[in-house]
């Protein structure tokens, strides 16, 4: 072997490496910018602080918000300045679900997630930069919701002054027919009113429907009632004994609500009397991990991901849970903290045969030629429960509202099933809460009401769930 041959070979198989090495990094840095121009191109597009993209929506008119009928809810004006402005002709009554578009505050709701749709930015061609100007669209597209303006309008005014929030869905489909949240806020003066509004305590720009987070009480029992039908630990001849109270360990006591002893009673007369030490012992009898695999079930430890910005449920670690805070959970109490639309989700799941639909706002969105440019298609989410289980919750749960706590949504002529809930807080009075769906031989809506510090369930939140189902069956 030539003396010369061994670093010649060292030098080619340094070039080759360092070939190899520079190729890797070429396909890294390809994939990467395939990726930001394919997966993240609309994030980074209509990121707040993308200052580019804001400018030139401002030289568009924004296409126009609408409920399902064609009613207005957001619209853009062309001032005499020549500069569009925003205008929300139902002021306060549509503001956590269509949000606001303002230069100084920047943009939430449907105004947010669809900025690129209403101000026409959407479009491959946008991201050619000069060449994107040969594109440019006279107006924005116009975003169609499945909100009703006058059930939206029913639930708002059925709230008054009082804080707390409504959503009213299908169940047959997820589509959201209202969603209200009180207290509001007015998007036309967000210039004049921003100092007090954000800081006022009451949160008036929290949407409580989708971001409140509460704990549900006794409406939590219609899932405990379903984990124990599942688990054959109850039927309809079997009988649970209610004294007032349940004993658990040496040193804590679950008590009816007034201390009041339901005797003999079975699952149906449990749930429609909403017996306590029943669902306590229930909830013993199912263990933690049955508990936890409960609430997995119907979807509680994981977000929708949807048009919704809802925020993340608080479920417990149930495997640090002693029997007592274990008990509390069957009831609704404790640790346990889930929002409105979870609730309205899981009613809806019994009155569709125990599939979940998953929640939608946005119907469809219109080119400013009327032509269809997206549609929202219903979408099964999830099937906790199977049809026979569901429909022996939804017979029970019409119970409730015949001759148990939810009678003060009952409706002549139209059986309605539900649930009532009186929620203590430690923050001061209990919650009144009430979820339902009719008629409940044929499911059209479904309905959860949340009150704060209101008190009972069947005296507060029940009546105004009727007004809602009256509203939306006409």
């Amino acid at each position: 072997m030539n003396k010369h041959d061994i670093p010649h070979k060292a030098i080619r198989r340094s070039i080759h490496k360092a070939a190899l090495f520079s190729i890797s990094l070429l396909v890294l840095l390809l994939s990467y910018v395939i990726y930001i121009q394919v997966i993240e191109s609309n994030t980074l597009a209509f990121h707040p602080l993308n200052r580019r993209t804001a400018e030139a929506s401002r030289k568009v008119e924004r296409g126009q918000i609408t409920d399902i009928h064609g009613k207005v809810l957001a619209v853009s004006k062309l001032t005499a300045q020549k500069v569009y402005q925003r205008e929300y002709p139902y002021d306060a009554v549509f503001a956590h679900v269509v949000g606001y578009a303002n230069s100084t505050y920047g943009k939430t709701g449907i105004e947010g997630s669809y900025d690129g749709y209403l101000s026409g930015q959407i479009n491959p061609e946008k991201r050619l930069g000069a060449i994107s100007q040969l594109f440019a669209n006279a107006a924005g597209n116009t975003v169609v919701l499945t909100v009703d303006t006058e059930l939206q309008q029913t639930a708002y005014k059925a709230l008054g002054n009082q804080r707390g929030a409504i959503v009213v869905m299908s169940p047959k489909t997820g589509a959201i027919l209202a969603m209200v949240s009180r207290p509001s806020f007015d998007p036309n003066t967000l210039d004049t009113t921003w100092e007090s509004i954000s800081q006022a305590a009451n949160s008036p720009l929290l949407n409580r429907a989708a971001q409140g987070l509460y704990p549900p009480g006794s409406i939590i029992k219609v899932m405990v009632a379903e984990a124990a039908l599942a688990e054959q630990l109850a039927n309809g001849n079997h009988q649970f004994t209610c004294n007032g109270s349940l004993k658990i360990g040496s040193d804590y006591t679950l008590t009816e609500s007034n201390n009041i002893a339901h005797g003999k009673v079975n699952l149906r007369e449990a749930l429609a009397v909403s017996c306590n030490v029943t669902f306590g012992q229930l909830a013993l009898e199912l263990g933690r991990t049955k508990m936890a695999k409960n609430f997995e079930r119907y979807g509680f430890t994981q977000l929708v991901n949807g048009d919704i910005q809802e925020s993340a449920n608080r479920i417990p670690d149930f495997s640090q849970l002693n029997d007592g805070d274990l008990a509390q959970i069957g009831i609704g109490q404790g640790s346990l903290l889930i929002t409105p639309l979870r609730m309205a989700m899981l009613a809806s799941t019994f009155a569709n045969k125990g599939i979940m639909m998953k929640p939608y706002l946005v119907q469809k969105i219109m080119a400013p030629d009327g032509t269809i440019v997206k549609q929202t298609i219903p979408n099964a989410w999830l099937s906790p429960t199977d049809s026979q289980l569901a429909g022996q919750v939804a017979a029970m749960m019409v119970s409730v509202v015949d001759e148990g706590t939810g009678t003060a949504a009952a409706i002549r002529d139209i059986q309605v099933a539900g649930k009532t809930g009186t929620a203590e807080n430690p923050h001061g009075a209990s919650h009144s809460w009430f979820i339902g769906f009719a008629p409940a031989n044929n499911p059209q809506v479904a309905v959860a009401v949340i009150v704060e510090n209101a008190g009972s369930g069947g005296k507060v939140a029940a009546p105004l769930a009727r007004q809602i189902l009256l509203q939306a069956l006409r």
